[in-house]
């Protein structure tokens, strides 16, 4: 398949790849979310998404690969995303390794034309529009469904990350009816000062820890306390909303209903 890439200009690869290592997990949710966990044969340490794929080799971190074992599988193509990976996707250009970048989405709209990006590529275009209305449904019927609550919101990546402006998960937010109260900072992930949020006066914080945690509420709880802060808590299971693939929409399903239980 020839196509042109934003970064890449053009490039052409295996029209329908049948071995495919995926090191990007929105990339690996939507492969299999497509039908194609036949054709994976490898994974990064992160792609833990779906069940299905954790019997399969793992070949790098996110933004480094075991080239001795990479090469003994023999893709025809590797799949990465941008952001992080940008590094790692030169190296394996430089390796003489077929890779294509997913796009890091600015909206969930962005998600939606990543699935259907894959599809094309590996040659099931119609059932990636099929999964796409089928997402794109779910997603429209969470339109405005929350009050236009305060929020701040925070991953953490090794310390805290919070969303502003051109982030697909500020965007996520909105469109839930939340109002994000760094939604105007200039920066899409940016390092929050913790000290300027209660200035901003949220109505609710959300949080999202690392996934695997033991005890992620008590944990979130005590960290909160730490900083003197009081606020109604959500928190997640971990590395979901942070995850841009097909199953960020059910994660945001669940956020919904987690914000609701809530009454506020």
């Amino acid at each position: 398949m020839k196509l042109v890439h934003d970064w890449l200009g053009p490039i052409e690869l295996p029209d329908s790849a049948r071995r495919i290592v995926s090191l990007a997990p929105n990339a690996t949710d939507t492969l299999f979310a497509l039908g194609l966990g036949e054709r994976v044969v490898g994974r990064s340490a992160f792609c833990y998404r779906p069940a299905a794929v954790l019997g399969l080799p793992v070949l790098s971190s996110y933004t480094r690969v075991r080239w001795e074992l990479l090469r003994s599988l023999e893709p025809d193509l590797v799949l990465v995303s941008t952001g992080v990976q940008r590094g790692l996707l030169e190296e394996l250009r430089q390796g003489g390794i077929p890779v294509f970048p997913v796009p890091l989405p600015q909206s969930p709209y962005g998600i939606l034309e990543n699935i259907v990006l894959l599809g094309e590529l590996l040659g099931v275009g119609e059932r990636a529009s099929r999964l796409c209305a089928e997402l794109a449904e779910r997603y429209g019927r969470l339109a405005g469904i929350l009050p236009p609550l305060r929020v701040y919101f925070e991953f953490d990546l090794g310390g805290p990350i919070s969303v502003g402006r051109g982030s697909y998960v500020g965007e996520a937010l909105r469109h839930l009816g939340l109002v994000n109260v760094f939604a105007d900072h200039p920066h899409s992930y940016f390092t929050p000062d913790l000290e300027a949020v209660p200035t901003l006066h949220p109505d609710l914080v959300i949080y999202e820890p690392k996934p695997h945690r033991s005890r992620p509420r008590e944990r979130a709880a005590i960290l909160m306390a730490s900083r003197g802060w009081n606020y109604p808590l959500v928190v997640n299971g971990g590395d979901e909303l942070a995850h841009y693939g097909p199953l960020f929409f059910g994660y945001l399903e669940e956020l919904e209903r987690q914000v609701e239980r809530l009454g506020l």
